[in-house]
């Protein structure tokens, strides 16, 4: 009976808690200052079970979710960073630069607000791999937000390291994982096009 009592008592709690990917297992890049992790079947579970007392934002480019498309569930594009008016080469990365979008912190405000959510109910950020969803949950953490939960696969997921596929985004995430989204975008859920 004790047993019973005790698997009762930890189901409960994996059932009230978004908290579930091991926290231990995050690469640096997509580590957090909170610590709160969900992979994206994860998160697409728990937006099942709390859609209406949870806030879902894909903080990816507007150009990213035109032309990769969108989670069915997310509530908002709301990106962290953006592209320059003028884009800059990043020899580095062998890619155009982005920048800190300005508006981040009050336009997350705005969709809690718009949803009839307070800076305190759990806020889900998913980006393409899991490294811009942890800065900009870093972001919102140093802001005073205690409660949300980065998608450490993103979108696209991870590079896979060898095979017929190396190099390409295919490992894991919301994608690979055959979750619901879609290419036909809602203007309501678009950065600034809420009108």
């Amino acid at each position: 009976m004790k047993a019973f009592a005790g698997w009762l008592i930890v189901l409960l709690l994996a059932s009230t808690t978004a908290h579930a990917f091991d926290a231990a297992a995050v690469p640096e890049p997509k580590r957090t200052k909170l610590g709160q992790y969900l992979s994206s079947q994860e998160a697409a579970k728990f937006m099942d079970q709390n859609a209406s007392k949870a806030l879902f934002l894909d903080v990816r480019t507007p150009a990213e979710v035109t032309f990769l498309g969108m989670p069915v569930q997310a509530d908002a594009n709301v990106p962290y960073m953006k592209e320059p008016d003028f884009p800059v080469w990043d020899s580095v990365k062998g890619t155009f630069k982005l920048e800190l979008n300005p508006d981040f912190l009050s336009e997350v405000r705005r969709r809690l607000a718009t949803k009839g959510l307070k800076p305190d109910d759990p806020i889900v950020l998913l980006c393409r791999s899991g490294d811009r969803s942890a800065a900009a949950t870093n972001l919102l953490a140093q802001a005073g937000f205690k409660n949300v939960y980065s998608v450490v696969d993103g979108y696209e997921g991870d590079l896979a390291a060898s095979g017929p596929k190396a190099g390409q985004r295919a490992v894991n995430g919301w994608k690979n994982a055959g979750l619901p989204w879609t290419y036909k975008l809602d203007k309501a859920k678009m950065y600034k096009m809420e009108n």
